[in-house]
Parts: structure tokens; C-alpha cells; sequence
């Protein structure tokens, strides 16, 4: 075997020997340990010293090593010596330890940089237990001159290992051509474990052999028997035996221990730091070695055993000759080569190793196996050890790679005591998620307590751990608030959370059940307001509703059967189904983003430019809405033309299969109606119902606030017009009347009961804006931010032209604040209309924007309606506004009012004469 290959390599490859040597037996000698920053490695260059060649490239050869800076064993068999070398190298050394660096990728964590060098730690180790499962002597290779006492922690995880695998590793090699004691054990013999140090300039020796505690050169002392450096191994020797001894690492039976090393001889050696002169020492070690094969040459050599050509080969070791003296009076240092060659004799010849001590040593077994034996157990192990084999072994290394968990408490000091801080930090960062926590809570006040709870656990958890007993924390604490103490996370129409914990909702027929896990109950925040029916004249209490069916239609539908259920009204369009079974419209409502049509946004910036002065007549679609042609609108034909041309009836036929989920509003998609309608407009009587000097008699009016407040309205008659035309007042004599005549245009035309007129050519309507907070206390407002106040008779001064002509805040503080610092806000509730007996139409559209934009505008099924004469209507607004997007809720305290707003143009008035108003 001339070149140096992988253990998997060697394994598959069939080496030919001699039929003489075939059945001699192998030595197997393991190399591992660490390696300075130097060009080339110090464990090859002991193959190479042992060989006597250039095994191993000097600067190190990277295609030999294990792929991404992994560990790997690389073999050289010397079939003359009988020996084979078994080279580990991972990340310990500079060359893998530079790929391994090279392999992370950048951004990489703390925890998972730790994971990653433990994951390397563990297959070396596990690697190392396959060496000390197949090895004779086992050679410990160290760039310094001190013991590292880490690899008394890593021997003790490899025992513990070994002690768990050892069951396993029976399996694998039972069908084995080896004797029973190996099979047993899962090892040749118990392994010769040597150290190897090398000199890096701690110990200097002078010319004259001495060190620094010899001689001064002035004979006062008597030379030291052995070298400084000789001294350094036998007190190196002393420690390393005495440390594993202490740890228990070593006991007295060889059989039971990982390793063993010999009592009575050395295992430790120093290699010499490089001389002052490098080339001259390699001239003189070639020199010694060719003087020495000369002298050699001529004399034949029996047929024995190759290993024992190289021992004759050199210099008598001075381990051998204790009495052969140096010039100075001190032993000769032995080589390396003859360090090493007096463990492998004892292999060879099969003595074996005698290591037990005590009063009653146990010897331990021992075999020399030949090269194919060997190559067969080292094969099964191979498998289940170090790569994942097929059948049987893919199993049992399954097995093996799990009790690699034992090397975390010898090896992980450092998650080990990661793991202790943040197992007890948990309980204090529990104890602060818990602190103050009601038993039920929303989502909200679970994070807010588990951000106080984390910030706890981080002032105390340290390491590699600190990541997943993170997540544990997360997990436990989600665990606490799921596990019956999870709050209902529904909100109401009012934005007030569901009182109840996490509950289902009874289906339709099914009576709730508090027992039921998750209990069936109806959504709850504990809320009661005290609300009005539609016309406004029975008050009665409400719980806080949570769906819009319940806020804006079914409460004031069970009112209506005890009071307005009997009045005239005008019945907004809903959906009428043609199926039996409807479903709701597909979502293609814009978003809340999104701004509203074009012809929306002009129509709506004329009814916020527009004031109320007569002149515009009656659209075309209100005429459509009552199913009138264009024939029918006599007088108002003329004002349609010039209107842009509308879609045709059959485009605005509503559905009749789907329908509307929520409210109607600007940004809902044509054609589509609700199942009930949000708004109700009743008619509480006639004109002469309302009386101007007392007000509205309804309950629940704050003192002085129930009075409308009036709106005059100029009309003129036809016949007047036509008087005027030929009866021209221009101050002759044929303008003033007949004697004994009145002026027909200064007579008042029959006025009758309800048409309260100052004049002939002005009609007197009241309007009132109603506001009512949730205790039920209701007023009128005559403007933005004010409320109608009449101390005396007579009724309010002011006109109701300030309240038409601008944006009515559909929120307004309420005057009665009581001693809470919060604010108390009121709702428009109703708008009152009192229509006299003229010749008036009055138009209502009203429109609702319940926030800030780009929040839709509400208005009724209906756009526009028209108001007939003699009558006090009653508009009620919805109690809630929901879009499909979810509810637009009150405002908040630091919300302006201003977003919250009703537009202009709620009514407009138009004559049934030529000329509207």
C-alpha cells in the first residue's frame, strides 16, 4: 500500500500479500488528538518517521480530507512492519478547522453556531470510540508540552458510550470470524494508550545536554542522571496517571477501562523543538541512516518476521541499556521510532499488554488478528458506527446515533449550564405572565403579559439555551390562557369586548348550555343603553348588540308591536327572494382603501356645495323609484333633460338570489338589497299633531330641548303669477282697485287649519335633529354643536336654515356629562319633520358618513323620498353602521367629531308649482 487512503476506501479495496505473510497477524496503531497552526500535521509526520518515508505530504494534502471539514480516518498499511496506521483527523485540527469555519453561512445564530461544533464534536468522539474498538496501541498526539485536562472529560463520555453501544456493537460483529472474548468485548484487547507531546519553546536545553538545573559548567554539582527533558515525561507521566486515576478513568482491572497504560513502561514522550539549524539536522539524521545500511549491506538476512529488520536497522534503544552513559553522565534519549517500536513488539509478538494492578490483577484478553479478520469486524462496525449501512446495521445504527445523548453531559458543559439558568428562570418569568391577570383575557392582554414576562426571562436565562426555553415560554403560557382562561375576543357594534370566556354560538333552535366545553352561549359585554322606538314615544332598555340585525331592526321591532306598529309609514326596499335559499353577494366591495366612484364623489361634492335656494326639480330617479315614466313628472320633464342619461329599469331590477350581507352604502355593488332595512320613516300624525308653543311631548327630552325649530319656505301660486302679468304694479291708475274692492293679490287665500302662513307666499315647516346618549336622555340641536334651549313660551327664534345648510355631527357631546371624567357622547337618533298642508313637496335624502374617510357613506334602501304634505314624519337612523369589512364604531376620545358627520342637503324643498323650491 504505497499512498494513504479513506477508512471506507480501505475497507472495500482487496490488498494482495504474500501467502507466507497472509497469516500473520496486524497491528493496528490509532493516531488522534490536536494540531498547532503549522504548515503540515504533527500526526503525519509521525507515520512518516515510523515509515521511514513520505507517507503523508508535509503541507498537508486537502483531498484526503472529509468533506466540508468533517471528521474522517484515513489508513496506511505497512505490510513490511505489519503494521497498520489509522489517522483521525476533524475539526481539531487546523486544516478541518478552517473548512468547518469556511462551511458556516454568514447571519448564522448563536444557538445554531453551538449546535453546529457540538454536531462535530459528536462524530468525532463517536469515530474516536470506533478507534479505541479496533486499535492495539493508540497514540495521543499534542502540539504543546501540557496536559489538557479536556480529555479527561472526553474519556469518561467515550466510557459511557462505550458502556451504552457495547450491546449494539455485539450484534454487529456476532457472525464475526473472531474469538469469543472479542466478540465479548467488541475489541481486540483492552488499547495501549501513548502521549505524544511536542517542545514549543517552554524547555530550553543547552549544548551540553544540561537544562536549566544542571550544572553551571564550574563542576560544583554532580550532573542530573536524566534530561530535562527525560524529567518532563516522567513528571508528565506522574500527572496524566494520577489525574486519570482520580476520575476513575483507570482502575485496576484493564479489562473494565477504556484504555490502559503500562506501569512499568513509558508512555509518554516529548518531541525535541526543531534545532537552530534545520538542514543541518536533516543532513545528519540521512548521514546516521546511510552509515548504518552500509555497514549492514553484506550481511544476509534470515527469513523472519520484516518488523524485526527495521529494529536491527538502527540504534540499540537506551531504554534497553540503562548503563550506557552519555559523555555528560546522563542516559540517551531514545527516538521516537524506538518510543513507539517497544509497544508494537509486545503486539506482535503476541504478549500483549499486562496493565492490571492491585493485589489480585485480572489478565485481559488479547489477539492478533489477521489483516482479513480484522478488515471483516472492522467493516460491521464501519457500518453501524460511522456510516449508515443497509438492513440489520441501518437499524442498529439508528440505535447507536441515539445514544450519543449520553455525551451532552460530559461534552456540552456549556448547555448544561445554559440549560440550568433558563430552567430557573421559567418559574420567575410564569410568575410575572401571571401577576395581575384577571381569569379570563383578550389576545391584548395576553401578549402585553407575555412581553413582561419574556423581559423577566431574559434578565436571567443565559447561553445556548436561551432561544428554545424561549419558545417553551411561549408555549406554557399559551397553554395557561388557552386552558380556560381565554377571553372571548368578539367585540360589539359598540367596541365592547364579550364578557364571557371563549364560548360557540348557539345555532339556530339550540338552546344555550353553560356546561357544554366549550360552553354554547350568546355573545354578552354586560352593556345596557336605554333607547327609543321608531316614532320616539316609548323609550325602553337594551343590551349591547353584536350583530346588525339586533342593533338597527329586531329591537325596535318588538317595540313597534306596542306602539308604532299602527302608524302610517314608507316601507324602504329589502330583498325579496326568489329562492329558498339565498346567499350572500361574492365580496367585490371595494376595499376601505379605495376611493368611491367618480359619480359619487361629484354628486356628492354638489350636495356639499349646493345651499337651499329653489331651482332644482325632482330627479329622474325618484321618479323611477315610484315606477313613473318620464311622462308622468308634467313640469319636472322640462328640468330632466338636461340630466345625463341614467341606466334603464331593467339594469336597476335588484337581485332576487343574492342579497346584501350588511348595509347599503356608497361602495356596495349595484343591484343587491339587504334582507331588512337598517332606517324607518313613520308618520306620527298630521301637521297640527305638533305644537310650536309646547313642543314634542316624548319621554326622556332634557327641559326646554323638545322644540322643532322652523324653516320657511317661499312658494307662489299660479293664479298670483297670472294676476301679476296683466295687473302690473307700476303705481298708475290702473293698479289701484275699484272702490270698495280689496287688491285680490293683499286678500290671504283661504288658509286653513295647519297651514301656519305670514304671509301668502310662505309655508312654515319645522325640522328637528334629534340626539339621544345611551341613558336615554334626548335633545334637539339647532346647529353643529348646539343644543335647542327655550326657556320661555313661543318656541325657538333661531331657523332651521343653519342645520340644512351644513354637516350635522352625527356625534355630539352630551350636555348631561355627569361626574364621570370620561366623555359622554350622544347619537342623531331621529330627524323630525313637520310638513304644512301647501302646495310643498319636501325631499329627504339622507346620507351618513360614521367616520373618517376613505370610510363609505350610508344612506337608505331608497335615496331619495318624498315627503307628502300635512304630516310630522319621523326618520330613525340605524343604531349601528357595519360594512362587510366589520362595524364602524363610535369615536374614541381622542377621535374629532368632525369625521363623524351627516351631509348637507338632508332636505330640500320643491313647490308644486312651475317653479320649485
Amino acid at each position: 500500500m504505497a499512498m494513504p487512503m479513506n477508512i471506507g476506501a480501505l475497507l472495500q479495496s482487496e490488498i494482495i500479500e504474500d501467502t507466507v505473510d497472509k497469516d500473520e497477524g496486524v497491528c493496528v496503531l490509532g493516531i488522534f488528538g490536536k494540531s498547532a497552526m503549522q504548515p503540515g500535521s504533527a500526526k503525519d509526520s509521525i507515520i512518516n518517521t515510523l515509515a521511514d518515508k513520505h507517507v503523508f505530504s508535509l503541507f498537508g494534502n486537502d483531498d484526503t480530507d472529509g468533506p466540508g471539514g468533517g471528521t474522517s480516518i484515513h489508513a496506511y498499511y505497512n505490510q513490511e512492519n505489519r503494521v497498520l496506521y489509522l489517522v483521525l483527523t476533524s475539526v481539531f485540527d487546523n486544516r478541518q478547522l478552517i473548512r468547518a469555519c469556511e462551511s458556516l453561512t454568514a447571519g448564522l445564530g448563536h444557538a445554531e453556531a453551538h449546535e453546529f461544533w457540538k454536531a462535530a464534536e459528536k462524530d468525532h468522539c463517536l469515530q474516536l470510540l470506533y478507534l479505541f474498538s479496533l486499535c492495539h496501541v493508540l497514540l495521543l498526539v499534542h502540539p504543546t508540552c501540557s496536559f489538557d485536562v479536556t480529555y479527561d472529560r472526553m474519556f469518561r463520555a467515550l466510557d459511557a458510550l462505550r458502556q451504552k453501544a457495547l450491546p449494539l456493537l455485539r450484534a454487529a460483529i456476532k457472525d464475526s470470524p473472531v474469538s469469543k472474548e472479542w466478540k465479548l468485548n467488541c475489541r481486540p484487547c483492552p488499547p495501549r494508550l501513548l502521549f505524544v507531546f511536542q517542545m514549543n519553546g517552554a524547555l530550553r536545553v543547552g549544548s551540553s545536554g544540561t537544562g536549566g538545573n544542571g550544572t553551571d559548567g564550574s563542576g560544583g554539582e554532580k550532573p542530573k542522571k536524566h534530561s530535562p527533558r527525560r524529567r518532563l515525561q516522567h513528571a508528565l507521566e506522574d500527572q496524566i496517571y494520577r489525574i486519570f486515576r482520580k476520575s476513575r478513568v483507570l482502575t485496576n482491572q484493564s479489562s473494565n477501562c477504556l484504555f490502559t497504560v503500562p506501569a512499568n513502561q513509558a508512555f509518554v514522550y516529548v518531541v525535541p523543538g526543531p534545532d537552530e539549524d534545520p538542514i543541518g539536522s536533516l543532513l545528519g539524521h540521512l548521514r546516521s541512516n546511510c552509515v548504518l545500511r552500509e555497514s549492514e549491506g553484506g550481511t544476509p538476512v534470515p527469513r523472519q518476521r520484516r518488523y524485526q529488520q527495521m529494529r536491527y536497522s538502527n540504534r540499540q534503544p537506551s531504554f534497553n541499556v540503562e548503563s550506557s552513559l552519555s559523555s555528560g553522565g546522563q542516559l540517551v534519549d531514545c527516538t521516537l521510532k524506538e518510543f513507539l517500536w517497544q509497544h508494537i513488539e509486545l503486539v506482535l509478538t503476541k504478549k500483549g499488554f499486562d496493565d492490571s494492578v492491585g493485589r489480585n490483577p485480572q489478565p485481559s484478553h488479547f489477539e492478533l488478528p489477521t489483516y482479513f479478520k480484522w478488515v471483516h469486524v472492522a467493516h460491521r462496525l464501519y457500518q453501524v458506527m460511522v456510516e449508515n449501512g443497509e438492513d440489520d446495521a441501518a437499524e442498529i445504527s439508528l440505535k447507536v446515533q441515539g445514544q450519543l445523548k449520553v455525551l451532552e453531559g460530559f461534552l456540552d458543559a456549556d448547555a448544561k449550564f445554559s440549560e440550568n439558568r433558563c430552567q430557573k428562570a421559567l418559574p420567575l418569568a410564569h410568575s410575572a405572565y401571571q401577576s395581575n391577570l384577571p381569569h379570563n383575557y383578550t389576545t391584548t392582554v395576553h401578549k402585553n403579559q407575555l412581553v413582561q414576562a419574556l423581559r423577566v426571562y431574559s434578565q436571567h436565562a443565559r447561553g445556548v439555551a436561551f432561544q428554545r426555553y424561549a419558545l417553551q415560554l411561549h408555549e406554557d403560557c399559551y397553554k395557561f390562557w388557552s386552558n380556560g382562561h381565554q377571553l372571548c375576543e368578539e367585540r360589539s357594534l359598540t367596541d365592547q369586548h364579550c364578557v364571557h370566556k371563549f364560548h360557540l354560538l348557539p345555532k339556530q333552535g339550540e338552546k344555550p348550555e353553560m356546561d357544554h366545553n366549550p360552553p354554547v352561549l350568546y355573545h354578552n359585554s354586560r352593556g345596557r343603553s336605554t333607547s327609543s322606538c321608531n316614532c320616539g314615544r316609548k323609550q325602553s332598555p337594551r343590551e349591547d348588540p353584536f350583530d346588525i340585525q339586533a342593533a338597527n331592526y329586531d329591537f325596535y321591532q318588538v317595540l313597534e308591536e306596542k306602539c308604532c306598529g299602527k302608524l302610517d309609514r314608507i316601507n324602504f326596499p329589502v330583498f325579496q327572494a326568489s329562492t329558498p335559499d339565498p346567499a350572500p353577494a361574492i365580496d367585490e366591495v371595494p376595499r376601505p382603501g379605495e376611493l368611491p366612484p367618480p359619480g359619487e364623489a361629484d354628486r356628492l361634492k354638489e350636495k356639499e356645495t349646493s345651499t337651499h335656494t329653489p331651482g332644482d326639480s325632482t330627479s329622474l330617479s325618484l321618479a323611477l323609484s315610484f315606477g313613473q315614466s318620464t311622462d308622468s313628472l308634467g313640469t319636472y320633464a322640462d328640468g330632466a333633460e338636461g340630466q345625463e342619461k341614467r341606466p334603464s329599469l331593467v339594469d336597476r331590477q335588484p337581485s332576487t338570489v343574492e342579497y346584501l350581507p350588511g348595509m347599503l352604502h356608497s361602495g356596495c355593488p349595484k343591484g343587491l338589497l339587504p334582507k331588512f332595512s337598517s332606517w324607518s320613516l313613520v308618520k306620527l300624525g298630521p301637521a297640527k299633531a305638533y305644537n310650536s308653543l309646547t313642543g314634542l311631548e316624548q319621554p326622556g327630552f332634557l327641559p326646554g330641548s323638545a322644540f322643532l325649530l322652523p324653516w320657511d319656505v317661499v312658494i307662489r301660486s299660479r293664479s298670483e303669477e297670472d294676476v301679476g302679468s296683466f295687473e302690473p304694479l307700476d303705481g298708475g291708475p290702473a293698479s289701484w282697485p275699484a272702490p270698495n274692492k280689496a287688491y285680490a293679490g293683499k286678500r290671504g287665500s283661504a288658509g286653513g287649519i295647519g297651514r301656519p302662513r305670514r304671509r301668502d307666499d310662505v309655508a312654515r315647516a319645522f325640522v328637528g335633529f334629534e340626539y339621544e346618549d345611551s341613558r336615554g336622555r334626548r335633545f334637539l340641536s339647532s346647529g353643529p354643536d348646539k343644543v335647542v334651549k327655550v326657556l320661555g313660551q313661543g318656541g325657538p327664534k333661531e331657523p332651521a336654515t343653519r342645520c340644512l345648510n351644513s354637516d350635522m355631527p352625527l356625534y355630539i357631546h352630551s350636555p348631561a356629562q355627569g361626574r364621570g371624567v370620561k366623555p359622554h357622547y350622544a347619537q342623531l337618533a331621529r330627524l323630525f319633520v313637520v310638513i304644512p298642508d301647501a302646495p310643498l313637496e319636501i325631499v329627504l335624502n339622507p346620507q351618513v358618513q360614521p367616520g373618517p374617510p376613505p370610510c363609505p357613506i350610508f344612506h337608505p334602501e331608497q335615496p331619495e323620498v318624498v315627503l307628502p304634505p300635512d304630516g310630522l314624519w319621523v326618520l330613525r337612523f340605524p343604531y349601528a353602521y357595519v360594512t362587510d369589512r366589520g362595524p364602524c364604531y363610535p369615536p374614541k376620545e381622542n377621535h374629532p367629531l368632525a369625521n363623524f358627520r351627516v351631509l348637507r342637503g338632508i332636505l330640500r324643498a320643491n313647490t308644486t308649482s312651475s317653479t320649485p323650491q
